[in-house]
C-alpha cells in the first residue's frame, strides 16, 4: 500500500509539475502588441523606479513615496528617520488623493504646486502659506528665498507672493512684445525664459520683439467654421527675433535692461547670476553662429563691465550651458566649452583669466552637477559614447574618477552638499538599478532593483553593433533587433529606423538599447529585423563627428546610412530585397533621402514630420548648420527633396501634423505639390490638431498605420 500511495503521489507530482511548466511556457509566450507597446509606459511595461525620489535640502537625507506614506531616510541609514501618511496630508488639503510631488523639500519646509495654487507647507507643525493659482498662468517659476512666483500670461509676465498681490514686470499691448518666455526657439541650451537671483532679490527674464518674424498661417480646426491659427515662424534668412534680458527688483519694483543693441539679430543665451547677485553672466552669439562672446554685466545699472572671453568656429559656435561658481571662491567659474573638439570643463575668473583647463578628455563632458569642496561633480559620457557616467575632479590634482563604473547610462542628482549621490541606471542588460553612492568613498546602497517587465512577452534580442563610418576610421554604433525564435537560416525583411541629426542620440547603453518598445513588437509580430545607426552628425561624439554635416545637410550622414545597409547586406539572414526605412523630423528628412538619393535601396519609405526643404526651416537651427540660402544656395537646392522627387522608386508616405508649428506643413505639401507636377505617386496622411509629433492614445494610430505601411509594401 505504501508503494501505491508512493506511485500515486509520484503521479500527482508530475501532473502538477506539468501544469506548472505549462503555465510557465504559456507566461514566455505572451504576445506584446505594437498598441500595447505604444502606450507601455502607461501599461506599466517599463521598468518601475522610485517614486518621487530626491535629495532633502542642504542635507544628507532623501526622501520618497511609497503608496500613501512620504518616507525621508538618512543616506548613510537603511531605516526611515521620518514618515508622512496621506491622511495628515488631507487634513490640511482635503481634494488630495494622493502623496503630491514636491518641491524645495528643506529640514523645515516643503513645496507642493497644482493648477489651482502652490503652497509652502511647515514639515513639524504642518503650517502652510499658499499662492492662489490661476489655469492660465504659464511658465510657472517659484523662489523659495523670495517666496514669489514668476508666471506668464499671454505675453505678459508677473509675479505674485503670499498676499496673493500680483506684481506686474512688464506687459505690452503689442502682441509681438513677449516677456518671461524661452526665446530662440530653446536653441543654445535654453529651457526657460525667467531666471531668479541666488538670494531671490532680483528677477532677470528674457524679453523678444518679433515685428520682424513673419506670421505663419496654421489652421484651428475644432471650431465652426474652421479659423486662422497664425504663429511666428522665422524662417532661414528672414527676419529673425530682436532679444532683451530685462532685470526686475522686488524690493523697488523697479525694472531695468541690460544695455544690449540686438538690432543685428544676434543670440542672448546661457544666462547666469553671479553669487552674490552684482552681476549677470550673458553668452552673446552673432546670428551667423561663427562667435560667441562671454560677457559679464552690472545687475544694476544693466551697464557691459567686460567680455570675459570670446569663442570663433568658422562652423559654429553653440554654448549650452552657463558659467558654474565654485562655493569658496565667489569671483571664478567654470563654462564647458567644445573649443578644443570635446565639451571640456574650463576654469575663469569673473576679470577673464583662465585660471586653468580643469579636463582635457576625448569624450563629451554633458553637465556639471555641482561641488563636493576641492572636488567637481560632473556627468559625460566616458570613453563608449552609448553610455553615460558620473565623475569627480580635483580642482587642484585635476584627478578623475568615475563615480558610477556600471556598464550603462547613468542619471544622478546630488545632494546640496554634494557628498551623496541618487544614481539611476539601466543597460542592454539590466533593467534598472537605483542606488545612493558616496562621493568620497564610492560606498554604494541599493534602493531598488527594478524586474524586467517584459520578461514574460515573447520578444527577440537586441544586438549592440559597431561598424565603420564612410571616412573608413569613424566608429558608429548600432542595434539590431530580432524576432522571437530567429532561425540564422531564414530571410528576415528589414526596417531601418532612422534619426541622424544634431543633438539626438538613438543607440544607448540602456534598457531596451534605447529604442521605442513598439519596434521589438513590430520585430517579433511580423518576423522583422530592425536596425538603428548613429551616423556621423548625430550627438555625444564630438565636435568633428556632429560637425561633418556643415552647410551639406543629409551627405555625409547618407553615406554611413549606407554603410549601415552594406552591414546589413553582409548577413546572411537579411533579405536585402525587402529593406523599408522609417523615421521622423530630422529623420523623415533622412527617411525621404535615403528613398529619393538612393533610389532602389529601400523598397518602403515613412517619412513624419520631414524636413524637405531647409529654406523652410528655423532661423536658430538651419543657419546654424546650413548657413543661409543666399550663402549657400547649392546645399539649400541639393538638400531639397522636391528636387529629387522623380528618382523615387518603392512607395513613400508622408505624414504631418496639421499644426506642426517646428516643421510647418509646407514641407509635406511642397513635396506632395511637385510629385503631383511630375506624376509620381506619393502617398500623404496627415493628423488633424497635432503638432510636431502625435501623443496620447492617437498615438497607437500613428504606429499601426506605419507599420501597416510597411508590411504592406516591404514585399
Amino acid at each position: 500500500m505504501n508503494f501505491h500511495k508512493n506511485k500515486f503521489s509520484g503521479m500527482k507530482n508530475v501532473f502538477f509539475t506539468l501544469i506548472l511548466l505549462g503555465s510557465f511556457l504559456s507566461a514566455q509566450q505572451k504576445e506584446l502588441s505594437i498598441s500595447d507597446a505604444v502606450m507601455g509606459y502607461y501599461n506599466g511595461l517599463y521598468p518601475l523606479g522610485v517614486e518621487n525620489l530626491n535629495w532633502v535640502q542642504n542635507s544628507n537625507r532623501y526622501y520618497y513615496t511609497d503608496d500613501d506614506k512620504l518616507i525621508i531616510v538618512d543616506a548613510d541609514k537603511e531605516n526611515p528617520n521620518k514618515e508622512i501618511t496621506l491622511a495628515e496630508f488631507q487634513k490640511r488639503f482635503p481634494k488630495l488623493n494622493r502623496i503630491p510631488s514636491m518641491k524645495n523639500f528643506d529640514e523645515e519646509n516643503f513645496t507642493i504646486q497644482s493648477g489651482e495654487f502652490l503652497s509652502v507647507i511647515n514639515l513639524n507643525n504642518g503650517q502652510s502659506q499658499t499662492i492662489n493659482l490661476s489655469q492660465n498662468y504659464e511658465n510657472i517659476d517659484f523662489s523659495p528665498k523670495s517666496k514669489a512666483v514668476a508666471f506668464t500670461v499671454d505675453n505678459g509676465l508677473y509675479i505674485k507672493k503670499f498676499d496673493n498681490q500680483t506684481l506686474v514686470v512688464k506687459e505690452s499691448k503689442d502682441k509681438n512684445i513677449i516677456s518671461g518666455q524661452a526665446i530662440h526657439r530653446s536653441e543654445y541650451g535654453i529651457h526657460k525664459g525667467t531666471f531668479w537671483s541666488p538670494e531671490g532679490n532680483y528677477l532677470a527674464f528674457y524679453e523678444k520683439d518679433e515685428t520682424q518674424v513673419t506670421d505663419y498661417p496654421l489652421v484651428d480646426i475644432d471650431t465652426t467654421p474652421a479659423r486662422l491659427k497664425n504663429i511666428k515662424y522665422p524662417m532661414a534668412g528672414q527676419g529673425s527675433e530682436k532679444a532683451k534680458v530685462g532685470i526686475y527688483d522686488l524690493k523697488n519694483k523697479k525694472l531695468i535692461y541690460l544695455d544690449i543693441n540686438t538690432e543685428d539679430e544676434h543670440y542672448l543665451t546661457n544666462l547666469g547670476w553671479s553669487p552674490d547677485e552684482k552681476y549677470i553672466l550673458l553668452a552673446e552669439i552673432n546670428r551667423a553662429t561663427t562667435r560667441f562672446d562671454f560677457n559679464l554685466y552690472d545687475a544694476k545699472s544693466g551697464k557691459k563691465i567686460r567680455t570675459i572671453f570670446s569663442e570663433e568656429n568658422e562652423r559654429w559656435v553653440e554654448p549650452e550651458h552657463t558659467s558654474f561658481f565654485i562655493p569658496s571662491r565667489k569671483n571664478e567659474f567654470l563654462f564647458i566649452s567644445q573649443r578644443d573638439g570635446f565639451n571640456n570643463i574650463y576654469h575663469y575668473n569673473i576679470n577673464g583669466k583662465l585660471i586653468q583647463q580643469l579636463t582635457k578628455v576625448k569624450w563629451v563632458i554633458k553637465d556639471i552637477l555641482g561641488f563636493n569642496g576641492n572636488e567637481v561633480i560632473f556627468e559625460g559620457t566616458g570613453e563608449d559614447g552609448r553610455e553615460n557616467h558620473i565623475y569627480k575632479v580635483n580642482l587642484k590634482s585635476k584627478k578623475i574618477t568615475n563615480l558610477t563604473p556600471e556598464t550603462g547610462t547613468h542619471q544622478a542628482v546630488l545632494n546640496d552638499n554634494g557628498t551623496y549621490l541618487i544614481d539611476s541606471y539601466s543597460s542592454y542588460d539590466v533593467a534598472g538599478i537605483t542606488q545612493i553612492v558616496n562621493v568620497k568613498t564610492g560606498a554604494r546602497k541599493l534602493i531598488n532593483q527594478a524586474e524586467n517587465p517584459l520578461k514574460e512577452y515573447k520578444l527577440g534580442e537586441i544586438d549592440p553593433v559597431e561598424i565603420l563610418a564612410a571616412d573608413g576610421k569613424t566608429k558608429l554604433y548600432a542595434n539590431l533587433i530580432k524576432p522571437a525564435n530567429f532561425d540564422e537560416n531564414k530571410k528576415y525583411p528589414v526596417l531601418v529606423y532612422v534619426y541622424g541629426g544634431p543633438h539626438a542620440q538613438l543607440v544607448t547603453n540602456s534598457f531596451l538599447g534605447g529604442t521605442d518598445m513598439w519596434f521589438s513588437a513590430f520585430a517579433t509580430q511580423e518576423d522583422y529585423l530592425v536596425f538603428t545607426l548613429d551616423n556621423r552628425g548625430s550627438a555625444y561624439r564630438g565636435f568633428e563627428f556632429e560637425s561633418v554635416i556643415h552647410r551639406q545637410l543629409g551627405e555625409n550622414e547618407i553615406q554611413d546610412q549606407m554603410k549601415g545597409v552594406e552591414y546589413l547586406k553582409s548577413l546572411k539572414y537579411v533579405d536585402s530585397s525587402r529593406m523599408a526605412v522609417y523615421g521622423w523630423s530630422f529623420g523623415g528628412f533622412m527617411a525621404s533621402s535615403l528613398m529619393l538619393k538612393k533610389p532602389g535601396v529601400f523598397t518602403t519609405g515613412v517619412a513624419g514630420g520631414p524636413v524637405t526643404d531647409w529654406s523652410l526651416y528655423e532661423v536658430m537651427y538651419g543657419e546654424r548648420y546650413m548657413d543661409t540660402p543666399q550663402e549657400n544656395p547649392e546645399g539649400y537646392q541639393n538638400s531639397n527633396l522636391a528636387n529629387h522627387i522623380t528618382n523615387l522608386k518603392g512607395k513613400l508616405m508622408l505624414i504631418t501634423g496639421s499644426i506642426d508649428n517646428v516643421v510647418v506643413p509646407q514641407h509635406s505639401l511642397r513635396m506632395m505639390q511637385e510629385a503631383v507636377t511630375k506624376n509620381i505617386p506619393i502617398d500623404f496622411f496627415e493628423y488633424p490638431m497635432h503638432e510636431h509629433n502625435v501623443y496620447g492614445y492617437d498615438r497607437i494610430h500613428l504606429i499601426e498605420k506605419i507599420a501597416s505601411y510597411i508590411t504592406t509594401n516591404n514585399q
